[in-house]
This record gives structure tokens, sequence and C-alpha cells, in this order.
């Protein structure tokens, strides 16, 4: 049977600004070296490769992405740079269109270009003289949790894949969240976004939509407070080369329906018997997507919540975030 487990003695209060922020965190223990690999489609990924003090030969290694709309120095890095202190050989990556990665126009939602990002570092990995092939990993935290899913799905070389705070960004799109967008709102920003398509087909101006505000408001959801705390302020600000100034977690509006099309967790079951870990706070307003993926999932899997965190906290809030327990996963997995 799966494994849904609560890890107790995390408890804290959902948007503490205060509770163990550290998105920027670097080890003395840790060397960083910007990178660059080519997809199958002869396209630039960049990315950092975090390597250990201890580095010798036949190391296991992982691969991370970042939230959607996000670049690798917010929370890629940081799970990052944590799992390199406990021996792994680790890549953070920008998705193609964002960050150091190449594509145009800056920003365009791409899923399958995203699952294929992951693939490449793989092949990357793969390539080190000390790095052992059979045992690579991946994680994905928010968006990247559903696009590494849907990356293990078509590539068993990743042989253990755990997602943190993961986002269905197909679901999120179609459905919004816990059902709240109707047929007929999806189909009127379906609509919207192809007559968008008119205006920059004949040399119109792009249109940015923001995932996260740039204000707040007396209006403003919980859930924009919640990204606003962390992309809008100094616990996680970041403006990457090549990005669209204040636009963090912003993309091309004309290219926001793909994600209507896309589906993580078709044929989710594939990738057993190779393990999965879901990680979610028990407050976080994303859990469903969690949930859902752990349902689908075949065994061996399991669901792991962290008391009282809230989406972001695991981004960031080390004291939160379960690194020992992510640790024993890989550890466990990668061990052949």
């Amino acid at each position: 049977m799966g494994i849904i487990t609560t890890m107790f003695g995390a408890s804290a209060t959902a948007q503490n600004v205060s509770f163990g922020a550290d998105n920027f965190y670097r080890s003395n223990n840790v060397t960083i070296q910007p990178i660059t690999f080519p997809t199958m489609f002869n396209t630039l990924v960049a990315g950092n490769l975090f390597t250990p003090d201890n580095l010798s030969v036949n190391h296991s290694a992982i691969v991370l992405s970042d939230p959607a709309g996000a670049v690798k120095e917010q929370s890629a890095n940081l799970y990052a740079t944590k799992l390199a202190e406990q021996g792994f050989v680790t890549i953070a990556l920008d998705h193609p269109y964002f960050g150091g990665s190449e594509g145009m126009p800056r920003q365009a939602v791409a899923p399958e270009l995203y699952a294929e990002a992951f693939s490449a570092a793989i092949d990357y990995l793969g390539l080190l003289d000390f790095v052992d092939r059979e045992r690579i990993g991946g994680l994905g935290i928010c968006g990247s949790g559903s696009y590494i899913i849907s990356a293990a799905k078509i590539d068993p070389r990743m042989k253990a894949i755990a997602t943190s705070s993961m986002y269905d960004m197909g679901s999120a799109f179609r459905n919004g969240i816990r059902n709240s967008r109707s047929t007929e709102q999806r189909k009127a920003i379906i609509t919207a976004v192809s007559e968008q398509r008119w205006v920059e087909a004949a040399g119109g101006q792009t249109q940015i939509g923001l995932g996260t505000p740039l204000t707040i408001t007396n209006e403003s959801t919980a859930i924009d407070r919640e990204f606003y705390d962390f992309y809008r302020t100094s616990r996680g600000e970041y403006t990457a080369p090549g990005a669209l100034a204040n636009q963090t977690t912003g993309s091309i509006l004309s290219s926001s329906s793909k994600l209507a099309n896309f589906y993580p967790f078709n044929n989710i079951e594939d990738i057993s018997p190779r393990p999965l870990l879901f990680i979610s706070g028990d407050q976080a307003h994303s859990r469903e997507f969690s949930e859902n993926a752990y349902r689908l999932a075949s065994e061996p899997k399991e669901l792991l919540w962290i008391p009282g965190a809230g989406h972001v906290d695991l981004y960031d809030r080390v004291d939160l975030i379960p690194f020992g327990r992510i640790t024993e996963f890989f550890r466990a997995h990668l061990s052949i």
C-alpha cells in the first residue's frame, strides 16, 4: 500500500515571514558552477551544477527545477545546495524561455519543452565521469512538479522522483483551484488568448499574464498575498539576466493556453516501479494536486504532509522543508 505520513514537530503558522526563510542559502561545503547543456531540439538550457567537496566517482545525482515562472535562483538553488551537502551531485535548471535558458519569446509557455529540459539535464549528468548514470533522480517544486512527472513518464533513466508543493499546471489552467473555474470561464480565457495572437501577428504589443501581483491591496486574495510575500520582497525576489523587468512568474499571454492540453497525470502509473514522493503542506492551497497525483500513481509511492505549512512555505523555509526525509528517499532509491 502507499504511504501517507505527517512530519511531526514541524508545525508553524503558514505565512509567518520570519519562520526560517533562507532562499539564498549558500554552503561552504558545496561548489557551484554555471553550466549550459543542449536539448534534443538544439536549444541551450542554463543551470547551476552543485558538487560536494568530497567529490570522487560514482556519485548519485539529482536534477531540480523551480516553481512555474520563476528561475533557478528562487527555491531550486536552495534545494540543490542542501542535497549537495548530503553528497549528491545536483543541477538546478532554468526552464526554456526563462532565466539563462534560450528561447524566444521570453517567458513563453511550453510544457513539452520544460519536460524535455529535465531529460536534457540527465543527458548532461550521465556524461560526467563522476556521476553514476544508473543513480539519477529528480525533484520538481511547484509547477515543476508537474513537468518532472511529465518527463519521468517517458524517461526511465530518472530512477526516483519527488515533488514539493506541486501544482498540476494543466488542471490549474483548465479548472482553477478546487474547480473554481467553469467551462464558460475557461472558454472565455482561451478566446481572449487566441484574439491576442491576432494582435501579435499584426506586430502589436505582447501581453504578459502575471502569476504574482506587483502590489497588494485590500482586495488581494490570500493566494496573491502568499506569492507576493516571496516574489516581491527581499525574501525571494530575483531578476534573472534576460528576464522581463518586474515580470517574475509572468508568462506570454498568447502562449498560456498551451496548458489546456497539458495532462501530466495521464499514465502516471507508468512510472512504477520507480518510487514517487509527494510533499505538501497540509495548509497549502495546492494540496489537491499532490493528493490527485498520489491517488493516480502506482506503488511505490508516498504522500508526506507538513503540518502548518502553506504552499510557498516549502519554497524556502528551511525548518519546514523536510530535507532529512528527502535525503533518505534519494539515498534509499539511488543506491543501486
